[in-house]
């Protein structure tokens, strides 16, 4: 891996470092932080436009509540890759599972993330999330790691 790789390797990480902790603390501001509006979320039902604060806090306080009545208490990345595009674009594949109250899965997953280099932060732009078994390993694994504060 080079030096650049290694670089962005170390960025990704912190991002997706952030990106959970906030979304496991349901901290809408911190979350928002890590998307660039507008952006897309597709999943197999439907692909949603995010163009406005608004419709941001509105769709996750939306995926926050199911998560909340069903007790979720934990977030696993399975594994997790990604692909240097160009010097300001990465894609990443992260497999989730997240855990119930009794260590059931509630749901697992694979997302895909386009991020964007934007004022020095990484972004996401877009998230695509599918079945697990479309889960593909991109060129450089990378760990996500959540310390409960």
């Amino acid at each position: 891996m080079s030096y650049i790789s290694l670089m962005h390797k170390s960025a990704i990480e912190q991002f997706f470092q952030r990106y959970l902790t906030a979304f496991h603390q349901q901290n809408m501001s911190d979350m928002q932080q890590c998307y660039q509006l507008p952006c897309t979320l597709h999943t197999p039902d439907k692909v949603v436009l995010i163009a406005s604060d608004k419709v941001f806090k509105q769709e996750f306080l939306d995926i926050f509540t199911v998560l909340s009545h069903a007790e979720i208490k934990r977030f696993v990345a399975l594994k997790a890759s990604f692909s240097q595009l160009s010097e300001t674009l990465i894609l990443a594949c992260v497999d989730w599972q997240f855990i119930g109250p009794q260590a059931e899965v509630f749901t697992d997953f694979s997302a895909f993330y386009h991020l964007a280099l934007s004022e020095g932060q990484w972004r996401i732009f877009n998230v695509v999330s599918q079945d697990l078994s479309q889960s593909i390993d991109l060129k450089h694994a990378f760990n996500i790691f959540y310390n409960k504060v």
